[in-house]
């Protein structure tokens, strides 16, 4: 089995574009004292090895207890690489379960490859889709801090060579790759489970819950309609931030190229989880001591990862997930940075919801390798990289085939073969990524535009506000929104405030509204997912209101410009005149500790009182501290 796929030369040497030159430069000298900080963290774990080369009898007899027969006499031995599997398994999600069958098979595959594994522990995984609307959903983003506490404790017993990492979904891979950064010097293999097959259209999904929304359809067909789009194990189909999150790992070098969206219980599935633990052994120092995963994810990494997500418009979640992952490894990723890449990084993919295709017509059309092909082509990809699969991301623009049983890859289409879905650089289906920042007295935020009309990107409108999202959807079931434009002031959602919780819900009926020909937007602190649609939404506002942000200033009537294409997010009197919001006391208030109980919430109260800002990743965690290069070790504080 051929584990290593060959690049395909270009025909001729491609020259960076200047803007992703620009953004390289600066984010490099930027991140110089961390990245330094971070390196030699992990250069000094790596020269120590794996403890258990140093561990006591008692300590080690511990670590193989449960294992038997030729994997125990082999750990005791200590000859063999020995890789840590950290799973996301559970079986009432559709993503994640598929992995309940992963862990024997992958041991199996890494004792043919020459090492032994072990399950080291699992990280929770929970679905957005589920919690939509939900108290849960109020603990999906501290989730993702959490996995990366779990993959720490799962890999802290230093037992191991490198590792497997089994995750998909929304906060799950980000929280791993986090949790995995942490021990940056071992070789890490993520290790997908694609999507599952093509059900009901995404469009049609969509209108019987816009139908619902208006009254027109009932529960049991939209419970029909969602079933069978919902239909069957592997991930949702749709471009959200599950998807997003397997696209990014591909390029990013952490899959194996052309894995990430092969479907479920296919032969072809199978052969790649094989080659992905035989991978993971080859690059143990005991095989080839490739590079370890601390230095993979590096910053051209990094802003490769921030052009795929613009290039495919993929999910605004990662605004807040890719600056994490850069901070984790010593990176100080901004939204300027990915705001200036998005000016000149064009729009090649349309997936739902800012398409009609799934991720498999996607798949079919030349998914991820020839997007990295056309991109490379474009010089809007770096192409020296570290990856799993060797040096240079143009390995990532082949295919995994089975040629009579056994695994190979082979170049990639070099045209789209289906241009509604996917194009080339020169072909686009529009000239920038879809990702703006807004700025102004409000605070500054994101907007993702590929999904919005060009008409509906400039709307100036008063303000309806309100302090929860429920409030909002009993306003517009009551009629109370009906007939006047609107821009909806969702608040004392941000990090700080209840967790950040996803607004999904608030689609529907804002969609309702729009096409009944009213001028609506929304500005929130909160997050709209991956899911984000057509209505134009300034989310992940900051400060945030919780916090003493503009927002919590803002009155119903005042005069909201929201203008996407500007880049601003503007706020005046009800008659266009100047407003002075320093001078008005804040109104509402974030959940009470009293208030913000019940469903594991009081459990978290910590998270509220320690995590970030938006635009700084929203996470618990900080940067390393500058050191001299020279120092073995980095300290870490919070940032």
């Amino acid at each position: 089995m051929n584990t290593t796929p060959q690049p395909t030369p270009p025909t001729a040497p491609v020259p960076l574009h200047p803007v992703l030159a620009e953004v390289t430069e600066r984010l490099v000298a930027r991140s110089a004292g961390t990245r330094e900080a971070y390196l030699a963290k992990i250069r000094a774990a790596g020269q120590r090895g794996p403890a258990r080369g140093r561990l006591a009898c008692a300590n080690l007899a511990h670590g193989f207890a449960a294992s038997e027969g030729a994997e125990k006499t082999e750990l005791k031995r200590g000859g063999k690489p020995n890789l840590a599997i950290v799973t996301s398994y559970n079986d009432m999600l559709s993503a994640h379960q598929p992995y309940g069958d992963y862990p024997p098979v992958l041991k199996q595959a890494v004792i043919r490859a020459g090492g032994i594994a072990q399950v080291a522990g699992g990280v929770p995984a929970m679905c957005d889709g589920i919690t939509q609307g939900r108290d849960g959903m109020q603990l999906s983003l501290y989730s993702r801090d959490v996995i990366a506490m779990s993959t720490a404790i799962a890999l802290s017993h230093d037992m191991f060579d490198a590792a497997l990492l089994l995750g998909v979904c929304d906060k799950i891979v980000p929280g791993l790759l986090i949790g995995a950064l942490s021990f940056g010097h071992l070789p890490s293999v993520w290790v997908p489970a694609g999507p599952m097959t093509s059900g009901l259209p995404n469009k049609e999904k969509a209108h019987v819950r816009q139908l619902f929304a208006e009254g027109k359809a009932g529960r049991e067909e939209l419970l029909e309609a969602e079933a069978a789009s919902y239909h069957s194990r592997g991930t949702c189909t749709f471009y959200g931030t599950a998807n997003s999150n397997q696209l990014l790992m591909e390029v990013l070098g952490l899959h194996l190229p052309g894995s990430s969206f092969v479907n479920p219980g296919t032969p072809l599935r199978e052969a790649l989880t094989d080659a992905a633990a035989a991978r993971a052994v080859a690059l143990t120092p005991q095989q080839e001591a490739a590079p370890p995963l601390g230095a993979v994810v590096d910053e051209k990494a990094i802003l490769n990862a921030c052009v795929a997500l613009l290039a495919s418009g993929g999910s605004t979640n990662h605004t807040l997930h890719l600056v994490a992952i850069a901070r984790a490894a010593g990176i100080q990723l901004t939204w300027d940075d990915l705001a200036d890449l998005s000016a000149v990084v064009p729009l090649l993919a349309r997936i739902y919801p800012n398409g009609s295709a799934d991720v498999n017509h996607f798949h079919a059309a030349g998914g991820i390798g020839f997007l990295v092909r056309t991109l490379l082509d474009a010089g809007l990809l770096h192409e020296d990289v570290q990856t799993i699969a060797g040096p240079g991301l143009r390995r990532y623009t082949t295919e995994p085939v089975l040629i009579d049983g056994e695994l190979t890859w082979r170049p990639g289409t070099d045209r789209s073969l289906d241009t509604d879905v996917l194009r080339a650089a020169d072909d686009p289906f529009s000239a920038d990524g879809g990702l703006k920042v807004l700025r102004g007295p409000l605070g500054t935020g994101v907007i993702k535009t590929s999904a919005v009309a060009v008409e509906h990107r400039h709307v100036s409108a008063p303000a309806r506000v309100f302090d929860d999202q429920h409030h909002f959807l009993e306003a517009f079931g009551a009629g109370d929104l009906d007939g006047q434009d609107l821009v909806a002031v969702i608040r004392y959602q941000g990090p700080a405030a209840n967790g950040m919780p996803e607004l999904h819900k608030l689609t529907p009926a804002l969609g309702v509204l729009q096409d009944r020909g009213q001028r609506v937007a929304i500005v929130t602190d909160g997050r709209m997912s991956g899911a984000s649609g057509k209505v134009p939404a300034a989310i992940h506002v900051t400060p945030e209101a919780a916090l003493g942000g503009p927002l919590s200033r803002v009155r119903d009537g005042d005069l909201i410009t929201l203008d996407a294409d500007a880049g601003e997010l503007r706020i005046a009197a009800a008659d266009g005149g100047a407003l002075a919001l320093g001078e008005r006391e804040a109104t509402g208030h974030a959940p009470t500790e009293a208030e913000w109980t019940g469903t594991g919430r009081d459990l978290f109260a910590a998270f509220r009182a320690t995590i970030g800002p938006a635009d700084q990743g929203a996470s618990v965690f900080g940067l390393p501290v500058s050191v001299p290069a020279a120092a073995e070790e980095a300290t870490v504080v919070r940032a």
